[in-house]
């Protein structure tokens, strides 16, 4: 139970990693930096323009100064938590009214008085992690001020979903593979756009990229060399290890969302792999006023299961301010067909792509020359496949209400959000050419899908000098039988299979680039 004049934050409760074990203390003087998430200044709008199926020209963004101002958190609650962090000995690192954050330093016996937490260090089959099991509590006047608390646990939060050739079976190299330009032309993606005057945010959870590595790739394809910076975000940095490690999502990312954009700029947004550490990099990037990207991809995430409640809900809330600000988010759906990797024989699906809010990007297997001959769902078996399924979390939005999706291949067959909404090639055995850390290769996975998504995203914004934003209620609206995506009707990912229409695999299916666009154009 809390101490008398305290309440539990609601969804902080954590449990420890499976497979994890305490192996000692921590140091009461040893120092780390928390997240404090507070409430916005006022709720957005449930019936804007934006949320809805309403022609993109009629649609009305908030400029960042604009979100900021009417929507930043006040001035009131951020004075009340800076009293209440003096009271525990914590420093105030940084206070963001848009981001609704504070950043607190201090130390570990702080920290813990402060929020009434036994913090650990675990040992688990992956690594170690700093942790917490149960709830947080606060202060009875800070409750609804404060609605999320991260980085108490820095345990690592998200995998990236990218795969080599091979994951599946004993192939070492893969059967066909494509360059994006390639795949752009199989997918009919708009000509005479370079994605001039945009900018692509990408979210990194680790790894880092070679400029040397851009410059070879993008002569060799005979493209312009991209404009890449590094954002650092809770001081994580453009750090290159090993074409085996994270650094292959990095230049995924980059490479794919850069050859179908090549002159739009290229934001790579570094943060640590925790769930502080991604929702800092997320909420930096919807109001970098910089670079101020009009699309993010997003290639890493994990099970619902494995997120605490006060995460979805406050990654979700990020994600609704990126509609009204009027910025697409495109986010893989998974590599792990439905059990999303978890092993307890249920369906799982992925976070962040299970947010209603954002699009979520499934994978299929590509047979092309210079036009498709076949595409079916990607599965090369449960640890080779489009993520997809139903959430667990999330009630079915309204967008999804003619979509006909299924109950969940779980007892009591709840009928939730779908994912994925939209799919492209993603088998690593038909994947992407790629260079990272000065070799080439072929990369695959849902991964690929988001930035090759961002990518078209990217050209229509520019052609049609308006953000196209929260692309979902279009998709299953009015672009809905406009020849938008090519139908995936064959193959499955574990317990959902294809289907004429959206499915829990494919979703709507395939890019039909200029048409896309020609459909959003007409409006």
């Amino acid at each position: 139970m809390p101490a008398v004049g305290r309440v539990k934050l609601a969804g902080s409760k954590r449990t420890a990693m499976p497979g994890a074990r305490v192996v000692g203390k921590i140091s009461p003087q040893e120092r780390f930096e928390v997240t404090v998430r507070l409430r916005p200044a006022a709720a957005l709008p449930a019936d804007a323009e934006y949320l809805h199926d309403v022609p993109l020209q009629r649609r009305r963004y908030l400029s960042r100064a604009g979100y900021a101002k009417k929507y930043g958190s006040r001035a009131a609650d951020f004075a009340k938590l800076r009293a209440f962090a003096k009271k525990y000995g914590l420093t105030v690192v940084e206070e963001s009214p848009a981001r609704h954050s504070t950043i607190l330093s201090g130390s570990v016996a702080a920290f813990s008085a402060a929020f009434a937490v036994t913090l650990r260090y675990y040992m688990h089959p992956h690594g170690s992690y700093r942790g917490r099991t149960g709830s947080i509590s606060i202060p009875k006047s800070l409750a609804g001020i404060i609605l999320g608390v991260f980085g108490l646990d820095n345990r690592p939060q998200a995998t990236p979903h990218f795969q080599l050739p091979g994951a599946a079976s004993k192939k070492r190299k893969a059967s066909t593979s494509f360059t994006a330009p390639a795949l752009g032309r199989v997918y009919d993606f708009p000509t005479g756009l370079d994605g001039s005057g945009q900018c692509i945010g990408l979210i990194e959870l680790g790894g880092g990229f070679r400029p040397a590595d851009i410059d070879a790739y993008f002569n060799a394809l005979g493209v312009p060399v991209p404009t890449v910076r590094a954002v650092s975000v809770d001081h994580g940095a453009n750090s290159p290890t090993t074409a085996s490690g994270p650094d292959g999502e990095v230049m995924l990312d980059i490479e794919v969302a850069a050859a179908i954009a090549p002159k739009a700029n290229i934001a790579v947004y570094f943060a640590p792999n925790t769930s502080s550490g991604f929702l800092d990099a997320i909420t930096t990037a919807l109001h970098d006023t910089q670079n101020k990207p009009s699309v993010l991809s997003i290639s890493w995430g994990g099970a619902e299961a494995t997120w605490t409640a006060q995460a979805m809900q406050q990654f979700d809330a990020a994600f609704q301010t990126a509609a009204s600000l009027g910025v697409s988010v495109c986010v893989a759906a998974g590599d792990n067909g439905s059990s999303d990797g978890e092993t307890d024989s249920l369906a799982h699906v992925d976070f962040p792509a299970s947010s209603p809010h954002v699009l979520a990007c499934g994978g299929t297997t590509l047979d092309a020359g210079g036009a498709i001959t076949s595409e079916v769902v990607w599965n090369d078996g449960p640890n080779s496949a489009t993520g997809g399924g139903i959430s667990d979390v999330f009630a079915l939005p309204s967008y999804q209400s003619s979509a006909h999706v299924p109950p969940s291949a779980n007892a009591g067959g709840r009928v939730g959000r779908g994912i994925p909404d939209v799919a492209a090639d993603a088998d690593p055995d038909t994947g992407y050419q790629v260079r990272v850390d000065g070799e080439n290769l072929v990369e695959g996975g849902t991964s690929a899908v988001a930035p090759l998504w961002a990518g078209l995203i990217t050209l229509c914004n520019q052609q049609l000098g308006t953000p196209v934003g929260f692309l979902n209620p279009l998709l299953y609206g009015s672009l809905s039988g406009k020849g938008v995506c090519r139908d995936i009707i064959s193959g499955n990912n574990g317990a959902y299979s294809a289907a004429a229409g959206w499915d829990a695999c494919s979703g709507w299916g395939s890019p039909e680039g200029a048409a896309i666009l020609q459909a959003l154009k007409a409006g």
